[in-house]
């Protein structure tokens, strides 16, 4: 019955001990890349032990916004592949790779204020929080092993697209193929001839254990019926602005705002996880907050601003208030799940960054998590403000008095205390013509000048 399997074990074992160059395999914990992770467990363990000596890195990457549920699924995963290669001894190392703290989804939305992404095209997300981590894996691990093998559980069967894509970048007659965008990477992609009922018909044979000894029935009930193809990629995609083949949970992110509606959300509450319900609303209060005009800045973050066809300004950034009450409800929603939704580390850098946003206070952060939360921050205690409340109403009246906007004066305060230390006030000085030079502050004075040239 499982004839074809045998014959893709047989040629994964031919590559494995054709060279000493490491494999790599993006692991969502879906069906697909399960299924490969699971014959590439058994062809190493077919193998004699002296022959198991090439590393196979199993990658799993967490967005940070991943479901709650396939969270823990993915994390307990890879540590069962752990447990399970060094108990047989077969060189597999899982990993769970991570944005950089700067670059995930809270200090970006919460932090700097970005709006959420939004279709068709502003879709800041994917390359910050899957790509980039994936990337920074690879190229770490070329330059230590000097080439790698990608190995995809991509099949045609998925979609007639996928299918397009994976035919377009096969070379006749070759097993690896070169990596289209990445130098010293091979792509080996040997399920692709797999049908869809196949897959299952595999995965829960011998009551579904799968070979790191845990329960692939759970991961099928994760699907519930659901006719959804594996989610985009993070390692090994075929191609980065068409179609993304494993490596990112096939659930995609609790969060996502580039659906109308989402799906695996509903899915899994039809279904009975009804602990999901507060993160929906949360995620559908979000999606419409970008809409709201009150919630954005009228000026980029560059400082920029520009009119739109109907004469009115366009948008930029959250708010600072409106990002003060995102960081509010989330907190909230942690306390109501109990599910950790933004982390410690996430919140220091949310921190530093308002400083920098113009926080005359350094307050705003940790006061907002004492007040939801009802414990203190661990660096509460060193949170001194630079200016008592007292000076900032005085320094917010005679702004109000002689027209002049806060937020300038803030920005230019908090400018000069960060660089108050440098040796070189040429350093000061850029960073003041920074802020003097942002294009809101002469809109008008331009604007005028136009219009008087006509």
């Amino acid at each position: 019955m499982f004839d074809e399997y045998s014959k893709i074990k047989d040629e994964m074992k031919l590559v494995y001990l054709h060279d000493q160059r490491p494999w790599m395999i993006g692991f969502s914990g879906g069906k697909d890349s399960t299924l490969l992770c699971q014959l590439v467990f058994e062809m190493i363990e077919s193998l004699p032990e002296e022959q198991r000596s090439k590393p196979v890195y199993v990658v799993t990457s967490d967005t940070m916004v991943e479901n709650p549920i396939v969270k823990r699924y993915m994390h307990r995963m890879s540590d069962a592949i752990n447990k399970a290669s060094s108990r047989k001894k077969l060189n597999i190392q899982a990993h769970i790779i991570y944005p950089e703290i700067r670059q995930t989804f809270w200090s970006l939305v919460i932090g700097l204020g970005y709006p959420t992404p939004e279709p068709p095209g502003f879709r800041w997300c994917t390359e910050r929080l899957k790509i980039s981590p994936s990337n920074a894996f690879t190229y770490n691990t070329i330059r230590k092993d000097g080439e790698i093998v990608i190995l995809l559980g991509v099949r045609k069967a998925e979609s007639a697209a996928r299918s397009r894509s994976i035919s377009s970048h096969e070379i006749e007659g070759k097993i690896l193929t070169p990596h289209p965008q990445i130098q010293k990477a091979y792509v080996y992609s040997p399920l692709v001839d797999i049908p869809n009922e196949d897959v299952w018909s595999y995965l829960l044979r011998d009551h579904g254990k799968s070979a790191w000894d845990t329960d692939n029935n759970y991961l099928y009930s994760l699907y519930q019926g659901e006719q959804l193809s594996e989610e985009d990629s993070v390692v090994g995609q075929v191609n980065k602005d068409n179609i993304k083949v494993t490596g990112n949970s096939r659930f995609g992110c609790w969060i996502c705002t580039m659906v109308k509606e989402d799906k695996s959300l509903k899915n899994f509450i039809d279904h009975g996880s009804m602990e999901l319900i507060p993160l929906r609303d949360f995620r559908n209060w979000l999606v419409k907050l970008r809409s709201d005009p009150e919630a954005r800045d009228y000026r980029r973050r560059n400082g920029n601003v520009y009119l739109m066809s109907n004469g009115e300004f366009g948008r930029g950034p959250f708010t600072m208030k409106t990002r003060k009450e995102i960081l509010r409800r989330l907190l909230q929603l942690e306390v109501d799940t109990g599910f950790e939704l933004i982390t410690i580390d996430e919140l220091k850098m949310i921190d530093k960054m308002w400083e920098d946003e113009g926080d005359l206070s350094r307050r705003a952060l940790v006061d907002i998590y004492s007040q939801v939360k009802g414990k203190k921050l661990p660096w509460d205690g060193y949170k001194k403000a630079k200016y008592d409340s007292e000076t900032i109403a005085v320094i917010q009246t005679l702004c109000e008095k002689y027209e002049i906007p806060f937020d300038l004066i803030s920005k230019l305060m908090i400018s000069v205390d960060n660089t108050k230390f440098y040796t070189r006030s040429a350093i000061s000085a850029k960073s003041i013509e920074k802020i003097f030079n942002e294009g809101w502050l002469h809109y008008e004075t331009i604007r005028e000048g136009l219009e008087d040239a006509d």
